[in-house]
């Protein structure tokens, strides 16, 4: 009799963890991190391409809450995001932008090239305070796909 109970014992604990065990798979599964892309950009040129393909980019992923976006920008493509010099549609466009989620990062070196502090840029500027490069690279170690357009 004692051994049955002692078989029923294991049996009844394998199928409990092989349920909780289940259950944590599904858990695991639903809080699975969203998609995460840094774009680098540096080109004047290149800043309203690269604005359109961000908004395609939540746009095709169903949304920013699919996606997580940084935006990482140096060199002359900064300029455009200089307050003063920004007109309202591209202001508008960038803060829609931000909005949804899009985090900016400017370069420290570049910013102190250009003589300009964040109050000098568009809202919602972080600094990327080791410089751009170095942010890049980063965001590419915490799992960050790296895209330049």
């Amino acid at each position: 009799m004692q051994r049955r109970n002692i078989l029923w014992t294991m049996f009844s604990s394998i199928g409990a963890a092989a349920v909780l065990a289940g259950t944590a798979s599904r858990a695991n599964a639903a809080n699975v991190d969203k998609a995460k892309v840094a774009y680098h950009l540096s080109d004047l040129d290149k800043v309203a391409f690269v604005l359109g393909n961000i908004q395609n980019h939540y746009d095709g992923m169903g949304g920013p809450d699919k996606v997580k976006i940084n935006l990482v920008i140096h060199g002359a493509a900064l300029k455009a995001f200089h307050s003063a010099q920004a007109s309202p549609e591209f202001s508008l466009h960038a803060a829609q932008l931000a909005k949804m989620g899009l985090v900016l990062s400017a370069c420290i070196n570049t910013m102190k090239a250009q003589n300009v502090t964040l109050k000098d840029l568009l809202p919602d500027f972080t600094i990327a305070d080791k410089g751009a490069v170095v942010l890049l690279a980063d965001l590419q170690a915490q799992g960050y796909a790296y895209l330049r357009p």
